[in-house]
């Protein structure tokens, strides 16, 4: 049994001192002794590791590439799409395998224990399969094996370059399938999975309304059989147009009045919801997965957390297009989104919990139920998913309670991780990731490669 001593913890029942932590071989927490003598290997301050639960992983080697504007003033989501997929046409089985260790080990050191990786790049360029189906479902499950994250695989299933159901483009190409082609993909990747920790799981992604038809989601529901579910969901004022043109509802209406959402559900983004669509999605049980620097970076717009969590409605936060992979950073932008829209100060603090507690606890019990994982908290039976927070920080100095998490997120920033534990597996140590150095340098030898591909 490994052990951790903290100086102070935040466990399911509150703020404690001198804790020690029992791990089990089963990556579980197998106790937790309050005051306890210290032993094994010591911590500042030992919180629960959230599960990133929204990764584009090969999207993080074009970040700030797209940062020019070309002859047309109406830059936006759209015309960063188009870049997007020029990108992609250069990547190999090798690339893709590279650059999701590389994001793998940067969420690591910004303090999450869990990738939930929303993987549709299937294809070779020009739309061909590979000899072995999911051979890039495969690469993303080598990155796992040698960075020790916790990895939730969603194969994506990408069919339509619109409602209108037209021929996929250039670039989307290497996304498609009809469904019985991805059903088989799926099981694929599934066997990739069984070859990882027992932690892993597969779940299913339909992208999007644009991207498949109804009874292609009726049939990712049944695939998925109570496994985690996601899709991509009110993103873009043009998509919601286009949803509401082809099917008489707006994307959010749809999903409530058809699908009969549940708590395996997580929708990305919903950053175009009217009121009475934020209130019925929030109660069906759905967790919302939010990226905001990326929905910053795309222009998407503001989700309305104030109404959403007014409604107990969960949620979670991922890095999408991984321009920039920060765990504080996330949560910062989110409340700082609420405040600039509503000219507001602590804007998701509530009379009994600071804006900091209130935040992690949420991201913590949202994002371990979008990753279908036994995380989101510090507790016997648990997974020992676990970040240590330097105590010596300057900006943690004589700061106790919730305080310290306030602190974390407004004041500091991932700098104070010091150690993170994936289901026991101590895979960050002195703020580093034990395999760095060979990560970062195969990672740098692709960015050699590709150079400026866009």
């Amino acid at each position: 049994m490994a052990t951790i001593w903290a100086r102070k913890a935040l466990l399911e029942s509150g703020w404690k001192e001198a804790v020690r932590i029992g791990i089990g071989a089963d990556g579980t927490i197998a106790s937790i002794t309050e005051g306890a003598e210290a032993e094994g290997h010591r911590a500042g301050i030992l919180l629960p590791a959230p599960a990133n639960v929204h990764s584009h992983a090969f999207q993080r080697a074009m970040a700030g590439l797209t940062e020019r504007r070309g002859p047309d003033p109406a830059d936006s989501f759209w015309t960063w799409r188009q870049l997007m997929y020029r990108f992609l046409d250069r990547l190999t089985p090798d690339h893709v395998e590279a650059i999701a260790a590389f994001v793998q080990m940067e969420m690591l050191e910004a303090g999450y224990a869990t990738n939930v990786e929303f993987h549709y790049l299937h294809h070779q360029p020009g739309g061909a399969p590979y000899a072995e189906l999911a051979e890039l479902s495969g690469r993303i499950a080598a990155a796992t094996a040698e960075t020790g994250i916790g990895l939730t695989l969603l194969p994506v299933h990408y069919r339509y370059g619109g409602c209108d159901r037209r021929d996929l483009g250039a670039g989307q190409i290497r996304f498609g399938n009809d469904f019985d082609r991805f059903a088989r993909l799926h099981e694929k990747a599934a066997r990739h999975v069984e070859s990882l920790p027992a932690d892993c799981r597969i779940g299913v992604a339909p992208h999007s309304l644009r991207a498949v038809q109804p009874d292609d989601i009726r049939a990712a529901r049944e695939l998925a059989d109570g496994a985690p579910f996601h899709m991509h969901l009110a993103e873009q004022a043009a998509e919601v147009d286009e949803v509401s043109a082809a099917y008489g509802k707006r994307p959010v209406e749809w999903v409530l009045e058809t699908m009969q959402p549940d708590e395996s559900c997580c929708f990305i983004h919903c950053t175009q919801m009217q009121p009475h669509e934020t209130e019925g999605l929030a109660r069906s049980g759905a967790v919302a997965g939010l990226c905001p620097i990326t929905e910053s970076s795309l222009g998407d717009g503001i989700f309305d957390a104030l109404r959403w969590l007014g409604a107990d409605g969960a949620i979670a936060v991922g890095s999408d297009s991984n321009i920039r992979i920060s765990l504080t950073e996330e949560l910062r932008t989110l409340d700082y989104s609420q405040r600039l829209r509503d000219r507001s100060r602590a804007a998701l603090a509530t009379p009994d919990r600071s804006t900091g507690r209130r935040i992690l606890d949420a991201v913590n019990a949202g994002g371990a139920r979008a990753a279908g994982r036994d995380s989101g908290s510090i507790a016997v039976g648990r997974l020992a998913d676990l970040v240590a927070l330097d105590d010596e920080a300057v900006d943690l100095a004589g700061r106790r309670g919730d305080t310290i998490l306030d602190c974390f997120i407004f004041a500091g920033d991932d700098r104070m991780v010091r150690d993170v534990w994936s289901a026991g597996r101590h895979m960050v140590r002195g703020g580093r990731h034990v395999r760095r150095e060979a990560i970062a340098a195969r990672y740098a030898g692709v960015m050699r490669e590709l150079g400026e591909a866009i």
